[in-house]
């Protein structure tokens, strides 16, 4: 077993760890990262590397539970990825049946210390090894496996270096930084910001986003930095920035990478199986997919989808809307894997950010999108609502309406409720959110979710096709509010 505190915000959790451990009767091996702390990136490298039997990983950022929000357990498989549904469901039927746990209150795991603990609980389990593991330089190894590590040094530190900041946003993504950025490919120390993992993020909302990253947003604004980059609290999801703050979504960095992924040395030997996005991540990836001819798939919302088509060998590369991007190496999203996508970019077309995306709308034309989040919604009233809305896109008379938005028609050619049959175990996932897909690719998505004591959640998603190119932001906004505006029309 491999646990990990990757999200932080626990440490008075974790330091029980040094005396109290629950045993496990069947598990003669723990790993643990060095003071406790992993990316979820390595959780899943480790995982694999090591052939555990799974991952128990306490975290801040999966489901927070507790009196403060702060706390949260996953469990990853052999694969190194999420638990299916199957399991979880399986896990929590067992846990209604446990009469009893044994607790070893004198146990102490020094987690400071790298190599392998010995401990011999009595005679009523046998004895188990717990190993402190460098996590940093197992997921290190893994890296310089995929990219060209000299090529980035030269694009980083060379001559005619580029400059970047990056920031850890105080979360367990520091470490890695720190190593694999600075110490091996030789950025400036100071182009790291916030690196230290803390216990509260030093106080500020670890989401790499605009919103909340602003101590990135802020520093790039001036074009001294040529690239930026943000993670959140387990290093897992990433934002992508370019000179003077130049935003790319995350449809638009999956799309770009898969449109360049030619320029990372992995692909070049491993060849592309197949692209996936999470339904309401927009089609700027399915457009790169049908130009390139490789198969592409729109799986629900959730890692283990993506995880199993990997593991069958059918996909290289995939993309979600919240920030999250990986390819096959692990099972989880990887935001320092995705940096260094970007970087091995970069230093084969030498061009800017703003550069490359650019020449990618003009190519394959633009997905403009957004989503709102409308949380804390009476559940009774979100429920309504979305089985109005279904009954109502569920009408045949529905398909074909066309709707008037100022100077654009939008014509309805498809509206359901996604339903997603996995290609690989044939398992179906009903119910996934409301599709409302017009005729030039635009879409709305509705999705509830998170339907607990405080509220439900509802998001809508919108996704605005168009041909040709608007690069203004004032414009970028006025594209998105033209098509909001169907959403008051519905």
């Amino acid at each position: 077993h491999i646990i990990s505190d990757k999200g932080l915000g626990i440490h008075s959790h974790l330091g029980q760890l040094k005396h109290t451990c629950v045993t496990f009767p069947q598990v003669g091996r723990m790993i643990i990262g060095h003071h406790g702390i992993l990316s979820t990136p390595a959780i899943s490298c480790l995982i694999r590397k090591y052939k555990a039997i799974g991952g128990i990983v306490p975290t801040a950022s999966h489901n927070p539970g507790g009196p403060d929000g702060d706390f949260g357990i996953k469990f990853n498989t052999a694969n190194g990825g999420p638990a299916k549904e199957a399991v979880t469901s399986k896990i929590f039927q067992i846990s209604r049946t446990i009469e009893e746990f044994a607790i070893c209150p004198g146990l102490r795991v020094d987690l400071t210390t790298l190599g392998k603990q010995m401990f011999d609980l009595e005679n009523k389990f046998k004895p188990f090894t717990v190993e402190i593991v460098d996590s940093v330089e197992s997921y290190a190894n893994l890296l310089r496996n995929i990219f060209d590590f000299a090529a980035l040094k030269e694009l980083l530190s060379g001559k005619n270096h580029i400059k970047i900041r990056i920031d850890a946003m105080h979360g367990v993504a520091g470490p890695y930084v720190r190593r694999i950025m600075c110490e091996e490919l030789g950025c400036p120390v100071n182009s790291a910001i916030n690196c230290v993992p803390l216990e509260d993020f030093g106080g500020q909302h670890p989401d790499p986003n605009p919103m909340y990253a602003t101590d990135l947003v802020d520093s790039m604004k001036d074009g001294q930095y040529d690239f930026g980059a943000a993670f959140d609290g387990d290093g897992d999801r990433n934002m992508i920035l370019g000179k003077r703050g130049f935003f790319v979504t995350p449809s638009d960095s999956v799309a770009v990478i898969a449109d360049n992924i030619f320029c990372i040395p992995y692909f070049q030997h491993t060849g592309v199986r197949g692209f996936a996005r999470s339904m309401p991540t927009s089609a700027a990836l399915d457009r790169v997919a049908k130009a390139t001819k490789i198969e592409l798939y729109e799986t629900p919302t959730g890692w283990k989808f993506f995880g199993n088509l990997m593991d069958a060998g059918m996909l290289s590369l995939c993309g979600e809307e919240s920030f999250g991007t990986g390819g096959d190496h692990i099972r989880e999203k990887d935001g320092l894997w995705a940096v260094l996508a970007w970087l091995s970019i970069l230093a084969t077309r030498k061009q800017s950010v703003e550069d490359i995306l650019k020449d990618h709308w003009l190519k394959y034309g633009r997905n403009y999108f957004t989503r709102y989040d409308y949380e804390n919604v009476d559940i009774d009233a979100a429920c309504e609502m979305m089985e109005d809305l279904e009954i109502m896109i569920s009408d045949k008379s529905f398909v074909k309406q066309r709707f008037a938005v100022e100077d654009k028609i939008y014509q309805v050619e498809k509206a359901d409720n996604f339903e997603y049959t996995d290609p690989v175990d044939s398992t179906i996932s009903r119910n996934q959110g409301l599709r409302i897909i017009f005729s030039d690719g635009s879409r709305i998505i509705y999705r509830l979710s998170g339907t607990g004591s405080d509220g439900a959640t509802v998001r809508i998603y919108i996704d605005s096709y168009e041909k040709e190119q608007i690069f203004e932001d004032t414009q970028v906004e006025y594209r998105i509010m033209t098509i909001s505006k169907l959403i008051f029309e519905l």
